[in-house]
């Protein structure tokens, strides 16, 4: 039988490590001396941040837990000022291409070429006016904002005519960082940082979300911009092609050669991804869609919002046919559409999900 050997713990700043003790009775041979296991850092002194992550560690996952990467959004409104600029500049330059140098002369010489110049230049005012118009209804109108402590009436008693994009589980019908309940089609806007209602995309360009009660406007918004830049791309061309000319048969200034290349440039550019924007947004329309509801209704076997295409589009540009060109409704149709309202809004009863 060999010496009986014992295991004592030693402790070294509250770490308990095991270590042999030498052997009890006659024995040639003598243990090695206990050794104590140093730590590989110095402990962090009490009562700083580090200490505290050390005794909690739940406490730096919540940390990371709490960033919302989603702030960084809020600095697209800055970059929405500078495309606001970049609009104003843009029809700045085009009114000076077309009214300044290239028609507004040929008016002004009379004779038979007058009358057609007068129509151009009517044409291009009226457009501009309702580019104008429609584009500051859809800046300064409130997309949808939801009312305080909102909770719809049917939850509770169960109406089958209403639903929610959100009540297969996709999503919570409750905003938490909003702290409040989301009506059917509703969405957090992380640049505005409030939900809104029927909430279709944040635009730079305007500054401001296109939601229920805006979408009619910035439709309209596209679709006469489309006309305008159509319409300077073929008043302009001749003078365009006049540009590579000879010189001999140039009759302007280079400053002036120079604003009708580029207003002729930028009204064709535009013009072509406008049409591609448009049809896009018409499709949606057409199928009561919004661009944040495409995957969802790839997913579904028929969408609920589909009433077919003559009901969807009087969901966003109501019933009167009259008011469909103009940045307004009518008061009967924004009391009995509640779609214009964007609380509400009527489904399928045969859709399935």
């Amino acid at each position: 039988m060999g010496p009986t050997v014992q295991q004592e713990t030693v402790t070294h700043h509250g770490a308990p490590v095991v270590s042999d003790a030498p052997p009890t009775g006659n024995s040639s041979k003598r243990a090695p001396p206990p050794t104590r296991s140093q730590p590989p850092f110095p402990p962090p002194p009490p009562g700083s941040l580090a200490a505290a992550a050390a005794t909690s560690p739940a406490a730096g996952m919540d940390c990371c837990r709490h960033v919302n990467p989603f702030r960084a959004c809020s600095g697209l409104r800055g970059l929405g000022y500078l495309m606001v600029a970049l609009v104003v500049a843009i029809a700045a330059v085009s009114y000076y291409a077309v009214v300044v140098y290239a028609w507004g002369p040929v008016l002004l010489a009379g004779g038979a070429a007058a009358a057609g110049a007068a129509a151009v230049l009517a044409a291009f005012h009226v457009v501009l006016a309702m580019i104008l118009w429609c584009y500051f209804m859809v800046v300064f109108t409130d997309p949808g904002s939801v009312p305080e402590n909102w909770r719809h009436d049917a939850e509770d008693s169960g109406d089958p005519s209403f639903s929610s994009s959100e009540e297969q589980g996709s999503a919570p019908r409750y905003c938490s960082r909003c702290q409040n309940g989301k009506p059917p089609r509703c969405h957090h806007c992380s640049v505005c940082n409030r939900c809104v209602l029927k909430m279709d995309h944040h635009c730079i360009w305007v500054v401001n979300c296109v939601g229920a009660r805006n979408y009619k406007y910035f439709l309209l918004f596209l679709v006469y911009a489309f006309v305008e830049t159509v319409l300077d791309t073929l008043v302009l061309l001749p003078n365009f092609i006049e540009f590579f000319q000879d010189d001999s048969k140039r009759s302007s200034s280079p400053g002036d050669i120079a604003i009708l290349f580029i207003a002729f440039v930028l009204n064709l550019a535009f013009a072509l991804s406008l049409l591609c924007f448009i049809g896009m947004h018409m499709s949606l329309v057409t199928s009561n869609t919004t661009s944040i509801e495409v995957y969802e209704r790839k997913k579904a076997v028929s969408w609920k919002y589909d009433l077919g295409w003559r009901r969807n589009l009087e969901q966003v540009f109501g019933t009167k046919k009259l008011f469909w060109f103009v940045p307004l409704y009518s008061t009967e149709d924004l009391h009995n559409i509640p779609a214009l309202r964007g609380l509400e809004f009527p489904t399928r009863p045969d859709a399935i999900v």
